[in-house]
C-alpha cells in the first residue's frame, strides 16, 4: 500500500526515530508534571492539639497531688513568701474620743487618719475637727483623739515675763505635732506665728510626724531650739 502511493506522501507518513524520540519526551514532562500535582494536591493528616482542661497543669503526672496541698497545716504556699509578707503589713492605733465604736484598730501600713476614723464607725454628728488632720499617715502604736478640748495654756510665772501669757505657753503634758494647732504650736517656746506655720507645713508635705526628731527637718529649728522642744512635744 506504501509502495503506491506518490513519493512526497511516503515521505511525509515515514515515522523518524527523531520525531518518535521528541513525542516521548513530551509525554514524559507531562506525566511527570501530573504526577507532581498530584502528590501536591493529595489530602494530608491534621493533628488536632490536646484540649487541657481548667487548673490542669501541662505535663503532670496524672492523679499527681499539688505541692500546695502536700504542705502542713500553717505553713505559706510555694510562692506566696516575700509577696505575702509585705501585704501582710498591719499598724494598731487607738481611736479614741468622740467616735461611734472608740476603740484599738488594726490597719495596712500606710494608712490615713481618715482611715481610722472610717474603722472607728465615723464622726459623730457635731464633732468639731477643725484641728485633725484627716489626711496624716498614720503610724503603729499612736492615739487618735476626736473633740478632745483644746490645751489650757500654762498659768503665768512670778514674773510674769514675755511668753508666759495666756495662749504663750503649751499645756499640760507633751504637745501632739500631728494634730496641734498652729495657735496651739505659737504657744511653744520659742515658737512663733512664722515657725508654727512651717512646722503645721512641714507636716502636711510628710504626712505627719513619725518621731520627735524630724522637728529638726523644720526650717527655721536649729539644734538650741530643738533642745528646748524636744520635751514638750510628742509625734
Amino acid at each position: 500500500m506504501r509502495e503506491r502511493l506518490p513519493l512526497w506522501l511516503q515521505d511525509r507518513c515515514e515515522v523518524r526515530p527523531r520525531a518518535v524520540a521528541a513525542v516521548g519526551v513530551v509525554l514524559l514532562a507531562a506525566v511527570g508534571f501530573a504526577g507532581q500535582q498530584y502528590w501536591s494536591a493529595r489530602p494530608r493528616a491534621v493533628t488536632v492539639p490536646a484540649v487541657v482542661a481548667p487548673g490542669v497543669v501541662p505535663g503532670a503526672v496524672p492523679g499527681a497531688v499539688p505541692a500546695a496541698a502536700t504542705a502542713p497545716a500553717g505553713a505559706p504556699a510555694s510562692g506566696a513568701g516575700a509577696g505575702g509578707a509585705g501585704a501582710a503589713e498591719r499598724i494598731v492605733v487607738d481611736v479614741s474620743g468622740k467616735v461611734r465604736d472608740p476603740g484599738v484598730r488594726r490597719l495596712p501600713a500606710g494608712s490615713r487618719v481618715e482611715d481610722a476614723l472610717a474603722a472607728a464607725g465615723g464622726v459623730r454628728p457635731g464633732t468639731d475637727t477643725t484641728g485633725l488632720n484627716r489626711a496624716r499617715v498614720l503610724v503603729d502604736g499612736e492615739q487618735v483623739v476626736v473633740g478632745a478640748p483644746a490645751q489650757p495654756p500654762p498659768a503665768a510665772g512670778p514674773g510674769g515675763g514675755a511668753g508666759s501669757g495666756p495662749g504663750l505657753g503649751p499645756g499640760p503634758g507633751p504637745l501632739s505635732l500631728g494634730s496641734a494647732t498652729v495657735a496651739q504650736l505659737d504657744g511653744l517656746p520659742g515658737v512663733g506665728p512664722v515657725l508654727a506655720q512651717h512646722i503645721v507645713d512641714f507636716r502636711t508635705a510628710r504626712g505627719g510626724f513619725r518621731s520627735v526628731e524630724e522637728l529638726r527637718q523644720v526650717d527655721g529649728i536649729g539644734e538650741r531650739r530643738f533642745a528646748d522642744l524636744r520635751t514638750l512635744v510628742r509625734p
